[in-house]
């Protein structure tokens, strides 16, 4: 994606979100908050430097050795250049993150939540983030899908950790992204045919795990939901969105940062 002149960018920053900080995170977390804070911005400066107002984003939140294999990431949003009001009454641009998140309260059902980098990155197992940059043309439909409301018109708060991506009967937070991603692009909010596009050119991610494993985990964890599966579980990943995306000659970058990745200065977003 080529460098954008700061008049194209104008246009961006006045149709992008306007959002209020202060969303609830979760206590526990693994690494000091400076540690957290420090990748957060690192994130941040690499989207920006590589000029993203809208970009997919993905992070650990297991230890990676207990995932299934082929899974890299366990939760993938958007992130949205965006102006940000302080809870003092500041403004100032920032990525704002765009969740589906399951409820801790009520683990089969979800909610649409906004938070920051580093409310993002705050209880993850690795400081990990999966980067995957859509072109400048994909990047302005997405942002216009999202100040229209598509993803709360997208979202069945029906959760399922290991939602099928082709049909809508559970949901889990990569395929609300790749909804909103397909919604963007095709222009439309109807169910029926976002699943046929799905159907027809996503390819999901086959879950390595043992069919005994899954059906007690149907039985014993309501996050855990089989049935919308009729075959083998396939399942929307970071991996599998990035791939779509660079199929069909979508994807500008993507990238994966640790805290030890440098970030090349590119000139201001």
């Amino acid at each position: 994606m080529g460098i954008l002149r700061r008049g194209a960018y104008l246009v961006f920053a006045m149709q992008s979100m306007h959002v209020t900080a202060g969303s609830e995170q979760s206590m526990d977390h693994h690494y000091s908050p400076k540690e957290i804070a420090q990748f957060a911005k690192k994130v941040e400066r690499y989207s920006a430097a590589r000029h993203a107002h809208v970009f997919i984003i993905a992070r650990v939140g297991q230890p990676s050795n207990t995932l299934p294999k082929g899974v890299e990431f366990t939760h993938v949003a958007l992130a949205v250049y965006s102006q940000i009001t302080m809870q003092n009454g500041e403004t100032k641009q920032g990525y704002a993150i765009h969740n589906l998140y399951q409820k801790t309260d009520d683990p089969a059902t979800s909610e649409l939540i906004v938070d920051y980098p580093t409310d993002f990155f705050w209880s993850v197992k690795d400081l990990k983030a999966g980067i995957a940059i859509p072109t400048l043309d994909v990047q302005k439909q997405l942002l216009e899908a999202i100040n229209n409301g598509v993803a709360k018109q997208v979202h069945n708060p029906k959760y399922s950790l290991i939602a099928n991506p082709y049909n809508n009967r559970k949901q889990n937070c990569t395929e609300h992204t790749l909804n909103v991603i397909n919604a963007a692009i095709y222009k439309t909010t109807d169910m029926a045919q976002l699943k046929a596009n799905t159907q027809a050119y996503f390819q999901a991610q086959p879950l390595s795990v043992s069919r005994f494993k899954l059906f007690f985990g149907s039985v014993f964890k309501d996050d855990i939901y089989r049935k919308d599966h009729s075959g083998d579980v396939q399942v929307a990943t970071f991996t599998s969105i990035r791939n779509y995306l660079e199929q069909y000659e979508l994807l500008a970058h993507s990238a994966i940062l640790t805290p030890d990745t440098p970030v090349q200065k590119r000139g201001e977003i």
